[in-house]
C-alpha cells in the first residue's frame, strides 16, 4: 500500500488550527496518522514531572504516564533527538507496548525555544518505510507543537492528578518530618492557598508541628498566634473539627462565628479550611489558610479531607513501624536494648576511649530455683533500673543474656571506667544484690569481639575471687 505522506501533512495542516484544546490537537494528529498506517500511535506531553499520554490509538494498552527519561519516549524527550529503531529487541529502553513490534519512530514535539514539550511515537508490527515516516512524523510534530504553544502549552496537571502524586509522596515518607513536609506541600498545591499548618496528637494533647521548611510570612504569623493562644485554644480547634467535621470560610467580611478561630483571624487569615486529621483518640488537625479573601469550593475541601485521611494513615504507619523497631531492638522484660544493638554499638567502639563492661548477677540461679522465675524476673527488672540510675548521661546499658548485662561507656582513662563499674556494684548492693563486672577497652585494630572476650575473662576472674567486685582486663 502506497502512503501519500504529503496528503497526511495537508490534512493535518488544515485541521490543526481549528483545535480548541491541546487534547483535541493531539487527538486529531493521531487520527490523521491512523487513517494511513496500522501503527500504534501516541502523543505524550510533559505534565508536571512526567510524560502523560494525551492521545493514542491502535493498541490494547497504553502507558498513561512515563517517568522522566524512561523508555524510548523518555529518551527522545530528554535529548530532543528523534529515534528510528529497526531492531526493537536490541534497544534496552523500549517499552513493551505490543509484543509483535518490528519498528519504531519517535520524534520530539517542539516547544518554545525548541525545547521538547512531549513526543509523537509510532510503533509498527509489519514492514514500513521508517525513514519516510520519520520525515512525516517530524513535520506533524512541528505543527502540533506550534498549535500546543498557541493554546498555552501542555495541559496543566488536574487536581486529581496532583492528589495522586502527593499520595505517593505521603506513602513514601520515611520520617515524621518528611510526612509533615509532604502533607503541607500537598495541601497548598491542591487548595492553591498559601499556608498549611499541621497539628498532631501528642502525649499531653495536640501539638503544633514544627515547619519542615522556612515558613512564609502568613505561616509565621499563624504559628506565633497559635503558640501565644496556648494548648487549650489549640485543643478547642481540634475538638471543633472532630466534633462537626471539616469547615471552611465563604469570603465574607463578618467576624468568625466562633471565638475558637479568633487567633487565626488576628494573625491575618481571611480564608480558612480546617480539616480533622486522624481518629478521635489520635485527634489532629490540618489548617489551610490564606491572607486573601477567597471562597474555597466544596470539591477543594473534599480533596483536603482525603489528603488529611491519607496523612493520618501514613502517620499511623510510621508510628507502628517505630514501635515494631523498638520492640525488635529491646528486651521485653527490662526494656533495655539487647544483643543486636549491642553488637552494632561495640562495632563502632573508639579504641582507648570506649569501655565495655561485662556484668553478671551473682547467685541468680539460686533465686530462680528457690523462689521461681517470677521472682527472678522481678530481680532483673529491679536491677536494670538500679544500674541505669548509677550510669552517667550518655552511658548505655544492655541485657545480653538471662542474667547478663553489658554497659558501653566513653571514658578518658581506664581508671574512669573502673570507677563507673564500682558505682554499678554499689547500686546493686543498695537493692540487696551483688554483681561481678569485667572491664575492657578495645585496642587499636582489635576486633570488637576480642575486646568483649577480654571483658568476660576479667568478669570470670572476679567470680573466681569471690564475686561482688570489679576487674580491669589486662592490656
Amino acid at each position: 500500500m502506497r502512503v501519500d505522506h504529503e496528503r497526511i501533512i495537508r490534512d493535518s495542516a488544515a485541521r490543526l488550527p481549528m483545535a480548541a484544546t491541546v487534547a483535541e490537537a493531539c487527538q486529531w494528529t493521531v487520527a490523521a496518522l491512523a487513517r494511513s498506517t496500522p501503527a500504534t500511535i501516541s502523543v505524550l506531553l510533559e505534565v508536571h514531572d512526567r510524560l502523560r499520554c494525551i492521545a493514542a490509538t491502535g493498541s490494547w494498552q497504553v502507558f498513561s504516564t512515563v517517568p522522566p527519561a524512561t523508555g524510548v519516549v523518555g529518551r527522545v524527550h530528554t535529548t530532543g533527538r528523534p529515534a528510528v529503531i529497526t531492531d526493537l529487541g536490541a534497544d534496552p529502553d523500549r517499552l513493551p507496548v505490543r509484543p509483535d513490534a518490528t519498528g519504531e519512530v519517535c520524534v520530539p514535539v517542539p516547544g518554545p525555544a525548541g525545547r521538547p514539550v512531549g513526543v509523537l511515537d509510532l510503533v509498527w508490527s509489519q514492514p514500513a518505510d521508517l525513514a519516510a515516516w520519520r520525515n512525516t512524523a517530524e513535520r506533524l510534530a512541528e505543527r502540533l507543537g506550534a498549535r500546543i504553544n498557541a493554546l498555552g502549552g501542555p495541559p496543566a496537571e488536574t487536581r486529581s492528578e496532583k492528589l495522586l502524586r502527593h499520595a505517593a509522596a505521603l506513602a513514601a515518607a520515611g520520617t515524621e518530618r518528611e510526612l509533615r513536609h509532604a502533607a503541607s506541600t500537598a495541601a497548598r498545591d491542591v487548595s492553591t492557598l498559601s499556608t498549611a499548618v499541621l497539628v498532631f496528637a501528642g502525649q499531653r494533647g495536640p501539638r503544633l508541628c514544627a515547619p519542615s521548611t522556612a515558613p512564609e510570612e502568613l505561616e509565621a504569623r499563624v504559628r506565633a498566634a497559635l503558640s501565644a493562644a496556648g494548648p487549650e485554644a489549640l485543643a478547642r480547634m481540634v475538638d471543633l473539627a472532630h466534633r462537626y467535621g471539616a469547615g471552611y470560610t465563604l469570603g465574607e467580611t463578618e467576624p468568625s462565628a466562633t471565638d475558637d478561630h479568633a487567633p487565626l483571624s488576628r494573625a491575618g487569615v481571611r480564608t480558612l479550611v480546617a480539616v480533622p486529621l486522624g481518629a478521635a483518640d489520635e485527634a489532629g488537625l490540618l489548617l489551610v489558610a490564606d491572607a486573601r479573601r477567597l471562597r474555597p469550593d466544596p470539591t477543594t475541601v473534599n480533596l483536603l479531607e482525603l489528603l488529611a485521611s491519607q496523612t493520618g494513615s501514613a502517620l499511623d504507619r510510621l508510628r507502628t513501624v517505630a514501635r515494631l523497631r523498638e520492640r525488635a531492638s529491646s528486651d521485653p522484660l527490662t526494656g533495655l536494648r539487647h544483643v543486636g544493638p549491642f553488637g552494632e554499638r561495640i562495632a563502632a567502639a573508639t579504641p582507648g576511649r570506649t569501655a565495655l563492661l561485662a556484668i553478671d548477677v551473682d547467685g541468680f540461679k539460686t533465686v530462680n530455683d528457690t523462689y521461681g522465675h517470677r521472682a527472678g524476673d522481678r530481680l532483673l527488672v529491679g536491677l536494670a533500673r538500679a544500674l541505669e540510675g548509677a550510669l552517667r548521661q550518655g552511658d548505655e546499658l544492655y541485657r545480653t543474656g538471662g542474667d547478663e548485662f553489658a554497659a558501653v561507656i566513653e571514658v578518658n582513662r581506664p581508671e574512669e571506667a573502673v570507677r563507673v563499674a564500682e558505682r554499678l556494684t554499689a547500686a546493686a548492693r543498695q537493692i540487696g544484690r551483688t554483681i561481678s563486672v569485667g572491664v575492657a577497652l578495645p585496642h587499636q585494630d582489635e576486633p570488637a569481639g576480642h575486646a568483649l572476650h577480654r571483658a568476660d575473662q576479667a568478669l570470670y576472674r572476679v567470680k573466681r575471687e569471690g564475686r561482688d567486685g570489679v576487674r580491669l582486663a589486662a592490656a
